[in-house]
């Protein structure tokens, strides 16, 4: 056996990457066994016989994990753990002890412990609590890799006109924006509502030579049908009961710039035909007048909606199709442009911030896989006001899960009596089997209003067990 704080070669043939441990008990035959254990999982291990042996080993190792007696002349175990969390933040510890309690499990997890073993312990103990704790550690190191690129993709992405330009689709539209903005020609964007047509029409605007003009911008469908016409070509004094002075039209106010047709859709079949004929003479009659304005706007419109379906079924003009399409842009959902959810994440904590005297600094790692995970059916709008809600939630300048709504929080996977919560496409049984399990835990902790003793024994768990389970989701 090797000398206290000595390395002990790795088996033949073992693959690197596996974790390094230090263990660390005053008993020399415990350690004995646990080097030979432990060796047989294929562990690289390093051993010391006292906390004060382990931390000047740690000044010169890398270690994974740190597995380690509680009680021992000098500096105990719990000790360590704390030196541990302030020193070598991120490293695992596991205490052991055979003078096991609850109370005792709780202050070592209190202290910074991932997680707890009570001696006498079979060695299937041993090894499942250090596979476990591997697999935490390599879940971590994901996420943090996760959110380096996510950072990175961040510090690389361009803005046209308040429209981000991160992932491929967004950029091939950037690219027709900048090629159809110079010119007059009516462009048609369409795409799920929230995804930021009016974001692109503006980059058009903004991009072209008449971004010093105005930029109109209507909802065909907020109006009135009776008072649309009115809005859009303007009225003269007498034209009905309540106009008492002329007024100027949407298309008059718009002159050397941009009118905005949003929602095109709701366009009354009525006010086509005249749209139409606006488009084509680029002239426009107040309603109740008896001659024509000229006017210098371009037209760019937008719509959620099936135009070609509403022109098959009669309830939007084939001809106005036509000359509203002559450069059409799609605007894909969120949920097919995920590389955009990183970029837009920190775009808008920085508005908020601004916005609402907020203090975030970031998002942490599970409630940002939560963000990835949610297929967001409002798109880009949806994830602003998620993110505003959560700011508001947040009691500290990280946005937690706890702090997303629930429709974020968790993706709803329907089963006939049972709803498992599972983020949205997510395939893994082994997160599924964790899921499942806190879901039993959450109701089991509901139905019996926090009472934990008797929410062991509805889940058949020991007591401490359930605090195992508890601290590890995160739930108390």
């Amino acid at each position: 056996m090797a000398s206290a704080g000595e390395v002990v070669t790795p088996v033949p043939g073992e693959p690197m990457g596996f974790s390094r441990v230090l263990v660390v008990d005053d008993e020399e035959a415990l350690r004995h066994m646990l080097e030979l254990l432990l060796r047989r999982e294929r562990y690289t291990v390093l051993h010391a016989g006292s906390a004060e042996a382990a931390i000047e080993l740690l000044g010169g190792q890398d270690v994974d994990v740190v597995l380690s007696d509680v009680r021992m002349p000098g500096m105990g175990g719990l000790a360590l753990v704390e030196w541990v969390r302030a020193n070598r933040p991120g490293l695992t510890t596991i205490v052991m002890s055979a003078f096991g309690s609850i109370e005792l499990a709780l202050e070592a997890m209190h202290a910074g412990a991932y997680d707890y073993i009570a001696k006498p312990f079979k060695q299937d103990e041993v090894v499942l609590t250090l596979r476990k704790a591997e697999e935490r550690e390599r879940l971590r190191r994901e996420n943090h890799a996760l959110r380096e690129q996510l950072r990175d993709a961040a510090a690389t992405t361009d803005w046209l006109g308040g429209m981000l330009i991160r992932s491929a689709s967004m950029q091939q539209i950037a690219r027709t924006v900048r090629k159809v903005a110079p010119f007059k020609t009516t462009v048609l964007v369409t795409g799920e509502s929230g995804v930021g047509k009016e974001l692109v029409s503006r980059a058009i605007h903004g991009s072209s030579p008449r971004a010093s003009g105005p930029f109109v911008a209507v909802n065909c469908g907020a109006i009135p049908e009776t008072l649309l016409e009115s809005e859009l070509f303007g009225h003269v004094r007498g034209a009905f009961t309540d106009a008492t002075a002329d007024k100027r039209g949407l298309f008059e106010e718009a002159k050397g710039g941009t009118l905005f047709l949003d929602e095109i859709g709701e366009l009354p079949l009525a006010l086509q035909v005249k749209l139409l004929r606006a488009l084509q003479e680029e002239e426009v009659r107040r309603v109740g007048d008896v001659r024509s304005i000229k006017i210098d706007a371009r037209v760019v419109t937008a719509t959620s909606r099936d135009l070609a379906q509403m022109v098959d079924e009669g309830t939007f003009r084939q001809d106005l199709y036509y000359r509203l399409n002559v450069m059409p842009i799609e605007v894909p959902p969120l949920r097919e442009r995920r590389d955009d959810i990183g970029p837009l994440v920190e775009h808008f904590i920085q508005a908020l911030n601004r916005r609402l005297g907020t203090k975030v600094t970031a998002v942490d790692d599970e409630a940002f896989a939560q963000l990835l995970a949610y297929r967001w059916p409002g798109n880009v709008r949806e994830l602003e006001n998620t993110l505003e809600h959560a700011a508001v939630m947040a009691e500290r300048g990280v946005l937690c899960p706890a702090d997303l709504p629930d429709r974020v929080r968790l993706a709803r996977v329907r089963a006939p009596g049972f709803t498992l919560a599972l983020p949205e496409g997510d395939l893994s049984v082994k997160r599924a089997q964790r899921t499942l399990e806190r879901e039993f835990i959450l109701r089991a902790l509901a139905q019996t209003d926090g009472n934990r003793t008797h929410a062991a024994k509805l889940l058949e768990l020991s007591h401490r067990a359930l605090l195992y389970k508890i601290k590890e989701f995160g739930l108390g």
